[in-house]
């Protein structure tokens, strides 16, 4: 399938609205995060990082931001070419992507505006997080949450 072609960057009003969404996810389940929005272009458009998010998800956040909007597709599908070896770990050796979930790209009127990369707890968390952000972008209801403080049983934090 042919990517979606770019778009003029997101705005501030489309980036506030795609962070106060994520940021109320995040808060939802009292995950301290760090998210990142970038434009079109890969340029750093907005970053907040809450209470008590770890320094070191700030460049994660904007690395996984950047690998969505760069390649036009989610994060994730790097994390699985990884994870499933072979062929793909030859993505190991790039130094323009994370292969972690949590980035996605921002789609409006059919091109990518943007992306949302998001950093501070499990890759799955993140995700639904960045999640939550992109819906809000599309005028879509956030994904269904866990309960807070819910997780899945054995996961740790």
């Amino acid at each position: 399938m042919k990517p979606l072609p770019y778009g003029a960057p997101i705005t501030l009003d489309q980036a506030r609205a795609v962070m106060a969404a994520a940021e109320a996810e995040a808060a939802a389940h009292d995950w301290p995060m760090v998210i990142a929005i970038v434009g079109s272009g890969g340029q750093l458009v907005m970053l907040h990082a809450l209470d008590q998010a770890q320094h070191g998800s700030v460049p994660v956040a904007q690395g996984k931001a950047e690998t969505a909007v760069n390649f036009r597709r989610p994060s994730k599908l790097f994390e699985d070419a990884v994870a499933s070896g072979s062929l793909g770990l030859r993505l190991l050796g790039m130094h323009n992507l994370l292969p972690l979930d949590g980035g996605l790209p921002l789609i409006a009127d059919g091109c990518v505006i943007g992306a949302i990369g998001v950093s501070g707890m499990q890759s799955t968390e993140d995700a639904q997080v960045a999640a939550a952000g992109a819906a809000a972008l599309a005028g879509e209801p956030a994904p269904a949450t866990t309960r807070r403080g819910s997780r899945a049983p054995g996961a740790g934090r």
